[in-house]
């Protein structure tokens, strides 16, 4: 007796799924640093993911209680070393801040110069890290060529190519030496094209547009309430950077200075007066955009970059230099927040009248940015979670700080 054939439109599966708890990290080439991810799973969702962090914590904040506001300066540069001039740069100014000190109109157009060589530099690594996160070997070699560049720069100003300790409260170290701004303006010559071919390998690159495109996807509300800022921000459409809207000892070194904010306005980015070049597969504040508002900002900062040169060249003198190394502290407290490449940084300073400070608080644009994964992580894939992490080009040392 034949047995009854059945269709296998007749045929129910009852497929079951179990939970499973996944750690990603701490040491995993996606997580950009010594970060652990606790990733609850149902199959390939991923329901919840908790950061965990601290492996990286080195106490700087208290340390900065034991030393002189002029020796804290190296251990700034250790917070986000990918951005070490920008961490220079809002630790002098919030000292400068609390002592009441105006450094001279040279030394604003030479910290404007190194912090958007170095604003060039940051963004460089977390465009390249994302795309090699994906599987794009191509722009990773490019961006550390180009980047190479620049710390070749930074190394002839200071000679440092890393960790700086060159934008010190009172003014810098040193000025340039003889026929160094004109070796910044042959890099930027030739880094133009190089932006440019980034827009091609990447931006409308058909298989990164997959990968990113409608993965992580954060409304401005979201992204205000934990805190973002930074590319993080503008990219769900929030025009805000403390170039143009912080407090005028920071807004003043870039008055004279023209530049766009690199935020969708309206469905069009304003530098570009078009509309991004996915339309209908990228959504306002996904992956994508995350990484285009990066790659805006670096022809941006590079355009800042001519403006300086041009403007210090003018200028006769010499920049301020540092103050002197036990300058005592006022009883009084100061903090400010300047527009780090990662977002908004900020130093709490306390002072009780010696050359230490009495407390030290930092505020990490990459803590807040970071605290928001869970959120655009929730009912995504395992496989889409390297893009969110790599797009929001987190660093672990100003993290754990």
């Amino acid at each position: 007796m034949q047995p009854e054939s059945v269709s296998a439109t007749q045929i129910e599966y009852d497929v079951q799924t179990e939970q499973m708890l996944l750690s990603m990290g701490p040491q995993h080439p996606s997580t950009h640093g010594v970060l652990r991810l606790a990733l609850r799973t149902d199959g390939e969702v991923v329901l919840a993911a908790m950061p965990h962090i601290g492996y990286l914590h080195r106490c700087a904040e208290k340390i900065g209680e034991k030393l002189t506001v002029r020796q804290f300066v190296p251990y700034t540069d250790r917070l986000d070393y990918l951005a070490a001039m920008n961490m220079n740069l809002g630790w002098a100014l919030t000292v400068e801040k609390l002592l009441g000190i105006e450094v001279s109109e040279k030394t604003m157009h030479l910290r404007v110069l190194v912090c958007e060589l170095d604003r060039i530099a940051s963004h460089l690594v977390g465009t390249c890290a994302l795309g090699l996160d994906l599987g794009s070997f191509t722009p990773f070699m490019w961006c550390f060529r180009e980047r190479e560049k620049i710390l070749n720069l930074f190394e002839a100003l200071c000679g440092a190519r890393m960790l700086y300790n060159y934008v010190v409260p009172g003014g810098v170290m040193a000025e340039p030496p003889r026929g160094w701004l004109e070796q910044c303006r042959q890099f930027l010559d030739q880094f133009q094209p190089v932006i440019e071919d980034l827009h091609v390998v990447l931006t409308t690159n058909d298989v990164f547009i997959r990968r990113t495109a409608g993965i992580g996807v954060l409304s401005p509300q979201t992204a205000i309430s934990y805190g973002c800022t930074g590319p993080v921000l503008r990219a769900t459409g929030v025009c805000w950077d403390l170039r143009r809207h912080g407090e005028p000892i920071y807004t003043r070194m870039y008055d004279d200075y023209q530049f766009h904010i690199a935020a969708q306005t309206d469905g069009r980015y304003p530098q570009h007066g078009r509309q991004p070049p996915v339309p209908g597969s990228a959504v306002l504040g996904d992956s994508w955009h995350r990484f285009y508002v990066r790659l805006l900002e670096i022809g941006e900062s590079a355009a800042v970059v001519r403006q300086a040169i041009d403007k210090y060249s003018r200028l006769k003198g010499a920049p301020s230099g540092p103050i002197p190394m036990r300058t005592k502290l006022p009883q009084a407290a100061a903090y400010l927040e300047t527009e780090a490449p990662k977002g908004q940084l900020g130093f709490l300073i306390i002072g009780d009248g010696s050359a230490v400070p009495w407390r030290v608080r930092i505020r990490s644009p990459s803590f807040c940015n970071l605290s928001a994964v869970e959120e655009m992580c929730r009912g995504c894939l395992l496989a889409d979670v390297p893009a969110i992490v790599g797009s929001l080009d987190i660093v672990l040392g100003e993290i754990d700080r």
